[in-house]
């Protein structure tokens, strides 16, 4: 194996290959163990696989590790990843901590610095040690400038039981992951280090994050945030997983962040608690691309186009009477996506809206809506009042949400266990 020493930071998202050249996945962490008075030893890799799964690779399995790319024998268990007890992640867990280093001269006070980034080594004996940090210290006085900066040997550190830990690192490795992904790389952390990272990520992400997780995982996360911050998280869900999240809260604690949100982001999700979960009204999104008759292809292209809207929500856009906000005037049809592509720019939604694709009402059921999605071959459905308003639109990953068992995110099918 290439004995070359590698910094973990420049590792981070580096490729892994087979000894064929084939490409396994690419690096997330280094997984470590400490010793009394030794350096910590490295005992694997955490690689993401295709289908963005997590596994464990031994450094057993690594035949050679540089900050390009890391080579494999191949052989690799697909079970996801699971931290023991003992086991620390370098990235998600080392990298960012406060330290103090050794005293220089002898007899100074210890210095305290934080580190940004660790070096593996391997010795002689074959294992691979942490050998080096990259440490900062303290901002001096001056104003617009760094700490110094410098690599010192495992040797000098000493790690203080607990204290504060930057996750700039870590979240620099969360930046490409999407949301069903960030979410599951956020529970795969210790509590305390995933309320760190959650406590630097912007609002906008850690939306993102909660719309992918179980119940019982958002109420825990949402435990350890401020009212306010929740409520600038909620801001910023989709409306009908927001309405699900504060029905899920004791009712006083709904009310209080529903009072501290954006007036408009909070009267929407008001709307949807009158409805029962399982009904079409309690599933829907009520922010449907909506347009006039009178509108063109080119403006529902447009509206389609955006990069906000999700891929089932901008299959068709919704035509009624006016007001054009939900709830609308009276609902008159839908324009499908494929459709428009067909017609000149600046042909009328009315001559090309599909008018036999009947709405489902706010109180179908969820079996219902089911059916009819599946009927119709559609990925989403409009929903209209007993006034034949629009009020939402219901998709069919709503409704898959609501089938699939709680723990679907979760779900394993692989019966190995890691060596």
């Amino acid at each position: 194996m290439r004995t070359s020493r590698v910094f973990v930071g420049r590792l981070a998202g580096r490729s892994v290959f087979d000894p064929a050249g084939d490409r396994i996945g690419k690096v997330r962490d280094v997984l470590v163990v400490f010793r009394t008075a030794a350096a910590p030893r490295v005992v694997g890799l955490i690689v993401e696989i295709p289908g963005k799964r997590r596994v464990f690779v031994p450094i057993g399995r690594v035949t050679s590790i540089g900050s390009g790319q890391v080579i494999t024998t191949g052989l690799i268990n697909v079970r996801r990843f699971q931290q023991r007890g003992g086991e620390t992640r370098m990235i998600a867990e080392l990298i960012g901590r406060d330290v103090q280093l050794a005293a220089d001269p002898p007899g100074a006070p210890p210095q305290t610095a934080r580190i940004e980034d660790a070096a593996i080594e391997q010795a002689r004996s074959g294992e691979w040690l942490v050998s080096e940090v990259f440490v900062r210290l303290p901002k001096p006085a001056a104003p617009f400038s760094r700490g110094d900066a410098r690599t010192v040997r495992w040797s000098d550190v000493r790690l203080p039981a607990a204290g504060a830990q930057s996750a700039e690192l870590l979240i620099q490795t969360m930046v490409d992951l999407k949301p069903a992904d960030l979410a599951e790389a956020l529970l795969e952390l210790p509590s305390a280090r995933m309320f760190e990272v959650v406590g630097e990520l912007p609002d906008e992400r850690v939306a993102d994050a909660l719309e992918e997780m179980s119940e019982s995982d958002q109420l825990a996360l949402l435990a350890n945030l401020r009212p306010d911050r929740t409520a600038d998280v909620l801001d910023r869900m989709e409306p009908d997983d927001a309405a699900d999240l504060i029905s899920a809260l004791p009712a006083a604690k709904g009310a209080e962040l529903l009072d501290l949100m954006e007036p408009e982001e909070a009267e929407d999700v008001r709307r949807l608690l009158v409805y029962d979960a399982d009904t079409a009204g309690g599933l829907m999104s009520p922010s449907p691309i909506v347009l006039s008759a009178e509108s063109s292809v080119a403006e529902g292209l447009a509206m389609i186009r955006r990069a906000e809207i999700p891929p089932a929500m901008a299959s068709a856009v919704y035509v009624t009477h006016p007001p054009y906000e939900t709830p609308t005037g009276e609902y008159l049809g839908m324009a499908h996506f494929q459709r428009m592509l067909r017609f000149p720019p600046h042909e009328r939604l009315s001559s090309l809206i599909d008018t036999e694709i009947e709405p489902v009402t706010v109180l179908a059921s969820a079996a219902e809506v089911s059916r009819r999605l599946a009927s119709y071959d559609m990925v989403a459905l409009p929903v209209v009042d007993t006034q034949n308003r629009l009020v939402g639109v219901v998709t069919v990953d709503d409704v898959l949400d609501h089938l699939l068992p709680d723990d679907w995110r979760h779900a394993d099918d692989d019966a190995e266990i890691r060596p």
